[in-house]
């Protein structure tokens, strides 16, 4: 089932979305120490109403975050999911996701979110990872350039999309954000996360 919505122009700017449209919420948790983040993805409704979950483990500081994302999808067997959405792309320490690939694979638009302003990680990337910096850096090139928008809510936040343009992106994270900057697919994907962290105790 093929979810392309539109394209990297705003020629969808002006499409709505219908209040069931369901999105694939994805957070994460962990601690620099751990060998693998806790990563949860929760499908919510335009209503609020949730109705899946999954869990992945990426490898901290890897590069498999993408592969762990597409196994999530796969194993969540959902057909109705409209957008992925993503608290940032930069997870578990560095381990980049391909939004392009995840876009493709799953024919289904990636919006990732991000909040604070950044004068880049080139230099994280050659200090941390000296072996592979160069593939890391590839990575986050094929990720394009992060977009400051302003939300309803009066606060801003930075995407990053594939497979959708910046304007329609805008209306769908502006839908799922009641109040503050975090919409609540991810909201709650990032509680979730935290609280499998804390209580499973063979998550490290």
């Amino acid at each position: 089932m093929v979810h392309t919505l539109g394209s990297g122009t705003d020629s969808d700017s002006t499409l709505g979305w219908k209040k069931g449209v369901r999105v694939l919420g994805v957070a994460e948790s962990f601690e620099k120490a751990d060998s693998t983040s806790v990563l949860a993805g929760v499908v919510m409704r335009g209503d609020f109403l949730i109705d899946g979950f999954g869990v992945c483990f990426p490898t901290v500081g890897g590069l498999d975050a993408t592969t762990e994302l597409l196994a999530l999808y796969e194993k969540m067997k959902r057909e109705d999911i409209r957008v992925w959405l993503l608290g940032g792309h930069v997870i578990s320490w560095f381990n980049i996701v391909d939004i392009e690939t995840l876009h493709r694979e799953t024919n289904t638009p990636v919006i990732s979110v991000s909040y604070h302003p950044s004068e880049g990680i080139e230099k994280y990337l050659v200090e941390y990872f000296p072996e592979d910096w160069e593939k890391r850096l590839e990575l986050l090139k094929s990720t394009g350039k992060r977009e400051e928008i302003q939300l309803s809510t009066g606060h801003s936040v930075f995407l990053n999309t594939a497979g959708i343009g910046l304007q329609r992106a805008k209306r769908l994270v502006d839908n799922f954000t009641l109040d503050g900057r975090v919409p609540e697919p991810i909201r709650v994907a990032r509680t979730i996360a935290a609280g499998l962290k804390r209580d499973l105790p063979d998550v490290e």
